[in-house]
């Protein structure tokens, strides 16, 4: 089936099988952000944006996005970078293999939720699974990345 996706800003055109998943699509075209943990929409390592929304990519199939725009940790380099500085500082960037997901959501929340409570925080990133943190310290980051524009940071 032919689809046309864009995907952190370039159009794609691709002839894909009707169960090809979006995640190996993806990796197919050079989006190594997005990683295969459980296969079972549990963990959050292969989420994405579709139209500005996370989703997983584990569980959607390529054709679905037909005609949508993709975005991967690719496309967001500099908010990333600026938003793993606050991990690294808070001390939250262990072995990092949750961060491409977990960022990609942290993103995402930051633009649809204004001064989120920690449970509103919690409730948002619930899909993320880290296996080497509390997180702890993924909070202060987050907390302290959201409000990065009062403390001047």
């Amino acid at each position: 089936m032919l689809v046309k996706i864009k995907v952190n800003g370039k159009l794609i055109q691709d002839d894909v099988q009707p169960q090809t998943l979006l995640l190996d699509w993806l990796r197919d075209h050079g989006c190594y952000s997005v990683k295969r943990g459980c296969d079972t929409a549990n963990c959050g390592l292969c989420t994405v944006l579709r139209d500005g929304t996370p989703i997983l990519s584990c569980s959607i199939l390529t054709v679905r996005c037909d005609g949508h725009e993709i975005t991967t940790l690719e496309g967001l380099q500099k908010e990333a970078g600026e938003f793993g500085m606050f991990m690294a500082k808070q001390g939250a960037e262990q072995c990092g293999f949750c961060s491409p997901g977990f960022i990609m959501n942290v993103l995402a929340m930051e633009k649809e939720l204004v001064n989120p409570s920690d449970d509103e925080i919690r409730a948002y990133l619930a899909g993320n699974l880290c296996r080497c943190s509390g997180y702890m310290s993924q909070m202060r980051a987050i907390k302290a990345y959201l409000s990065r524009g009062e403390n001047h940071e």
